[in-house]
């Protein structure tokens, strides 16, 4: 009868942790083990760690998380950076020892459910809703990583446009959501805008892996994480197939140019700045040559990076005072768009146009239209400008507020663009 008791306990609380509700889930098994409440409250339910409750044991810090680790164990408060509010696992509630082998044959149950569901992401923090910028957690069967989507006020179940923004090194959605400000251009211009976010432990500088065999390809490594988050928030969303774009900074532009490589059926156009060709690196030693201007991807024998082409049309910023990514790689990134056959970009003239932000950068535009008089392939060369994001607010890092104004010039691009 107490097993039963146990067993069903265990159910409903694993049941309220899958939910988000933790402190329901321990309130639960608390009520369930008398023996752990705290002597000086025999009859208090569980209460939140803003309650202040104290319970009896000793108290070990690791990784910056203080765990009870007394038999009269209760909970420990997970480590928001390690586990989002609200999408804790049933792992995360800690039971006294008499309950741990039971409650771990109970979980070792579980394991084909959640094994059976790779491509089901993890509880967000919070439920998405108009007019907020939520954060997210996906899982598929190459890998996890975090998210923020931001979903405009003026979103009603239609299908809108979505624009995926890749981070450059050291940066997270946040920061890189403030520096480039595409919120505020999708609150006006109507479009839901997905940052997925490269932990340390991919990356140690956060950056994503352009640059590695493994994370070139389609149906692998990083692109398949990334093209899985993208068509998950589509469906959950219920927004636009045919609107999908992509965009990134420095190494988030050299991923960008790798998803429009080896996804082009998922995103409509690509916006790259400061970044690198798809193929030119195998290992950091390449990617260091290639990032400093190095003739390895032009050079000798059959240069890396060559044969690859997409018909993805594609919007291109660089400052010719780029000490980081040399400016020459965004003549080599355009001509892995322009070497697409199924256009006429590169074969006809190129329209070039010279022009000043008031009180900011010169630059150069140079547009390649198809047959049909679209633009299909743009770049912009922005006089004086280093390795930041053009046009960008203060407010993140790797901008330069001269301009002009790339976030509201992808923008436009984009949306002249759409599957067939």
């Amino acid at each position: 009868m107490i097993d039963a008791t146990m067993t069903k306990r265990m159910e409903e609380a694993t049941r309220l942790t899958r939910a988000g509700k933790l402190h329901e889930a321990m309130a639960l098994l608390q009520g369930g083990v008398p023996e752990a409440r705290s002597a000086a409250t025999p009859n208090t339910p569980y209460q939140s760690y803003q309650g202040g409750n104290t319970f009896d044991g000793t108290c070990e810090v690791i990784d910056g998380t203080c765990e009870v680790i007394d038999e009269e164990a209760t909970v420990s408060k997970p480590d928001p950076a390690e586990a989002p509010t609200g999408a804790f696992s049933p792992d995360d509630i800690k039971v006294p020892a008499a309950w741990r082998e039971k409650w771990m044959k109970f979980r070792g149950g579980m394991a084909h459910f959640e094994q059976a569901q790779p491509e089901q992401a993890r509880s967000a923090v919070e439920e998405p809703q108009p007019g907020a910028f939520t954060a997210g957690r996906f899982t598929n069967q190459i890998g996890t990583r975090d998210y923020k989507l931001y979903i405009p006020t003026g979103y009603s179940g239609q299908a809108l446009p979505l624009v995926v923004m890749l981070h450059g090194c050291t940066q997270n959605p946040d920061d890189f959501a403030a520096g480039t400000e595409m919120n505020r251009l999708a609150e006006e211009q109507l479009c839901c805008v997905l940052y997925p976010a490269q932990p340390m432990t991919a990356n140690t500088s956060k950056c994503w892996n352009w640059f590695k065999a493994e994370d070139q390809q389609r149906e692998g490594g990083e692109p398949a994480i990334l093209a899985g988050m993208t068509r998950q928030i589509i469906d959950t969303h219920g927004l636009d197939e045919n609107r999908v774009y992509v965009a990134g900074l420095s190494a988030g532009a050299a991923m960008a140019t790798t998803l429009a490589m080896t996804y082009p059926d998922l995103f409509a156009a690509v916006g790259v700045h400061s970044g690198l060709p798809h193929g030119v690196a195998q290992s950091l030693p390449d990617a260091l040559g290639a990032m400093q201007g190095g003739t390895g991807p032009l050079g000798g024998g059959k240069p890396k990076g060559a044969g690859w082409a997409s018909e993805v049309p594609a919007i291109i910023f660089h400052g010719d005072r780029d000490t980081t990514v040399h400016p020459s790689n965004a003549e080599r990134v355009a001509a892995q768009y322009r070497a697409s056959g199924a256009s006429n970009v590169g074969k006809a003239g190129a329209k070039v146009e010279q022009g000043k932000v008031a009180n900011g950068h010169a630059y150069t535009r140079t547009t390649h239209h198809d047959e049909k008089g679209k633009p299909r392939l743009e770049q912009w060369r922005i006089q004086g400008a280093g390795h930041a994001w053009s046009g960008g607010s203060s407010k993140g890092s790797y901008t330069d507020p001269k301009g002009p104004d790339a976030t509201k010039e992808m923008l436009r691009f984009f949306l002249l663009h759409q599957q067939a």
